[in-house]
């Protein structure tokens, strides 16, 4: 039979180990495997809410009516710009054109003006031809009331002064609904092609 003393030196032991565990227990990350974080949604970009497909139908760069709905069946890349933009415009342009080379093919590219009052054809054009995208993208026009529907459609702020239009890119999938979002702090061509292989798939 062991002594008070020593059978109160193990129970205070036992209690102490059993203390330390439920501390570790309680400290660490249940979700915590070691690896980076998994992207369950199976996208690299946000998810876009819930909407009707997309229909839009504004004049390109040469005076084209276009219309988006056309590009049903299969990924679609929407992105919003203005033709003297200097920053951000021609950010989100040579991603989606890395985008485009890495997938190995070209899918509807459409940038819809944010600054009706001085995106023109002429200009237009001349911001493909910078960008290097002319016939790759169209550049979609319109007066402001035109426009406001497709921004609304889509939650852009436009251009305006002293403050910075919506710099996002979103993509269509096959049925011509929003499914996924990217601002431009996000986007990437490795990130873009991903998902465009991803909504290519699912429309397969």
């Amino acid at each position: 039979m062991l002594n008070p003393r020593v059978r109160l030196s193990v129970l205070a032991g036992s209690l102490l180990l059993l203390a330390g565990m439920l501390i570790v227990l309680l400290t660490s990350d249940p979700g915590d495997t070691g690896t980076e974080p998994q992207v369950t949604s199976g996208f690299a970009g946000a998810i876009r809410p819930p909407a009707p497909p997309v229909d839009v139908t504004l004049k390109n760069q040469d005076g084209e009516q276009v219309r988006v709905a056309d590009a049903r069946g299969g990924p679609a890349i929407v992105s919003f710009m203005y033709t003297t933009c200097e920053n951000d415009c021609p950010t989100m342009t040579a991603q989606i054109r890395g985008a485009l080379d890495e997938l190995g093919e070209d899918v509807p590219v459409y940038a819809i003006s944010v600054d009706p009052a001085n995106d023109t054809p002429a200009r237009a054009e001349r911001f493909l031809a910078e960008q290097r995208m002319t016939g790759r993208m169209d550049f979609l026009l319109g007066d402001e009331a035109e426009l406001q529907r497709v921004w609304r459609t889509f939650g852009i702020q436009p251009q305006e002064d002293g403050r910075e239009h919506s710099a996002s890119v979103v993509l269509l999938g096959a049925d011509g609904r929003q499914r996924v979002g990217f601002p431009i702090d996000q986007l990437t061509p490795e990130a873009l092609a991903r998902d465009l292989r991803t909504l290519a798939a699912e429309g397969a």
